[in-house]
C-alpha cells in the first residue's frame, strides 16, 4: 500500500495558489475590462457570421434562386454598417451620448407608432412588428431597446441625489418605457415586450426601487402576459407545450423538439461546421431564433459553452466598469445594457433547451438580423468606450501612446 507524498500535495497547492494569484493579477490590470469587452464581442460576431453562413445556406439556396450566400451577404452588409457605428459610439464623449437620450426615445416611439400605419407595418410570424418601405425593412423594437436604456440612464443620472423619493424613481421613466412596451404589445410581439419589461425592472433595481414595487409589477405583467397569450391559439399552444415538446410534436412542439434533436446529435465536439442535418428544412428559423441549436449540432457542447462563456465575459467586464465608475450615467447605462444582452441570451438559450416558451427572441450578435445587430454593437461600443475612460485605463493607454511615439521618433537602431 502506498501513501501520497506530502511534499507533492504541498507542491500542487502552491502551484494552484500561484496560478490563482497570477490570474487575479491579470484581471486587476487597468485595461482588462477593455480587452475582455473588445475580444468577447469580436469573437461572438465572428462565430455569428460563421453560423449564419452555415445555418442559412440551405434556406438561402431555396429562396434566392440557388444563391446559398444571399443571407450571409446581407448580414455582412449590416456588419459593415454596424462596426463603424460602434467605433463612433466608443469615442463619443459622455455629454454627447447623454444628449442623444431624448431624441433616441422620441425616434423609437415614432417608428413604433408608424408600424401601426396600414401599408407601413409588416406582419411576420403573426407579429406586426416590422416597418417596411419597399424592400427595406427594420424592426423598431430592437432600436427601442437601446433607446430606453440610454434614456432611463440619462434621467436617473440627472436625479441621482433624489432617488430616495419613490416619485422621482418612477417619473418619468415608468410611463415613458410603458408607452414603448404598449406599442410593442399592440403588434403582438410578446417576447420583445418581456425583454423591455426586464430592462425596466433592471434600471429600477439599480436605482434602489422598493421590493414591493417589483412584486406588484411582476404580478401585473404575469397576468397581462398570460392574457395576451390566450388571445392567440398558436402562442397559447407554444406556452402550454414547451415543457414537453414531443406531446404536440407535429404542431406547437415541432420547433423546440427539433432544436433538442440538433443539440443531442451534436454531442461533445459537434458534427463539424456545415454538417448540420436539422437546417435542411426540419428546423424552422434555423438562422435566426434557433441558431443556437445549429451551433450546438455543428460545434457541440464545447461550442455552446464557449458562446455562453463569451456572454458571461462581457457581463463580468461590464459590471466591473459599472462598479468602478464615479459617473452615475455610466453605471446605470452599463447595467441596463448587461441586462438587455445577457437577458436575451438566457431567453434564447432557454427556448432552444425547451426550458422556456418559444417567444421569438434572437441570440445577440449571433442570430441573423441587422435590426438587432446594429443596436447591440452600438451598445457594446458604448461599453468599450466607458472601459477606455476608466482613470487607470486612460493613463495606461496614454502611457502606451507616449512610448510608441518615443519609439517612432527614435528611429531604427543602428546595426
Amino acid at each position: 500500500m502506498t501513501t501520497a507524498d506530502p511534499l507533492d500535495s504541498g507542491h500542487d497547492r502552491s502551484a494552484v495558489g500561484a496560478w490563482y494569484a497570477s490570474a487575479r493579477a491579470a484581471l486587476d490590470r487597468p485595461l482588462t475590462a477593455y480587452y475582455l469587452l473588445l475580444g468577447a464581442s469580436a469573437l461572438l460576431l465572428t462565430i455569428g457570421l460563421i453560423m449564419v453562413l452555415s445555418a442559412s445556406s440551405v434556406y438561402s439556396y431555396e429562396h434566392n434562386d440557388g444563391n446559398s450566400y444571399a443571407i450571409v451577404t446581407r448580414q455582412l452588409v449590416w456588419v459593415v454598417i454596424a462596426i463603424p457605428c460602434a467605433f463612433v459610439a466608443s469615442r463619443m464623449p459622455i455629454g454627447v451620448v447623454r444628449g442623444l437620450a431624448w431624441p433616441a426615445l422620441v425616434v423609437s416611439i415614432v417608428l413604433l407608432a408608424l408600424v401601426r400605419v396600414p401599408g407601413l407595418g409588416r406582419t411576420v410570424n403573426g407579429n406586426t412588428n416590422w416597418l417596411g418601405v419597399g424592400p427595406f425593412t427594420i424592426q423598431p423594437a430592437e432600436i427601442a431597446k437601446l433607446a430606453i436604456v440610454l434614456w432611463a440612464a440619462h434621467i436617473y443620472a440627472r436625479k441621482d441625489k433624489r432617488l430616495t423619493n419613490l416619485h422621482h424613481v418612477l417619473m418619468p421613466v415608468l410611463p415613458g418605457i410603458g408607452v414603448v412596451i404598449v406599442l410593442v404589445m399592440l403588434g403582438r410581439d410578446l417576447g420583445t415586450a418581456l425583454v423591455l419589461f426586464a430592462i425596466l425592472l433592471a434600471v429600477l433595481w439599480v436605482v434602489g426601487a422598493p421590493g414591493r414595487l417589483f412584486a406588484m409589477m411582476l404580478s401585473t405583467i404575469g397576468v397581462l402576459a398570460f392574457y395576451l397569450a390566450t388571445t392567440s391559439q398558436h402562442r397559447l399552444d407554444r406556452l402550454m407545450t414547451f415543457t414537453d415538446p414531443f406531446k404536440d410534436y407535429h404542431y406547437a412542439g415541432w420547433q423546440p423538439a427539433h432544436g433538442l434533436y440538433a443539440l443531442a446529435s451534436g454531442g461533445i465536439f459537434g458534427q463539424g461546421i456545415g454538417a448540420s442535418r436539422e437546417k435542411w428544412g426540419t428546423l424552422p428559423e434555423a438562422h435566426t431564433d434557433f441558431i443556437f441549436a445549429v451551433l450546438g449540432e455543428e460545434l457541440g457542447l464545447v461550442g455552446t459553452l464557449l458562446v455562453i462563456a463569451l456572454f458571461l465575459t462581457i457581463a463580468y467586464a461590464a459590471v466591473r466598469v459599472a462598479t468602478r465608475t464615479t459617473e452615475p450615467f455610466v453605471r446605470y447605462l452599463t447595467f441596463g445594457i448587461v441586462v438587455w444582452l445577457l437577458g436575451q441570451m438566457i431567453i434564447n438559450v432557454g427556448m432552444v433547451l425547451a426550458l422556456l416558451p418559444v417567444i421569438g427572441i434572437p441570440l445577440p450578435l449571433v442570430s441573423y438580423g441587422g435590426s438587432a445587430l446594429v443596436p447591440s454593437l452600438v451598445a457594446l461600443g458604448l461599453l468599450i468606450g466607458f472601459a477606455r475612460r476608466e482613470p487607470e485605463a486612460a493613463r495606461a493607454l496614454a502611457q502606451r501612446r507616449r512610448l510608441r511615439s518615443a519609439g517612432l521618433s527614435a528611429g531604427p537602431r543602428p546595426n
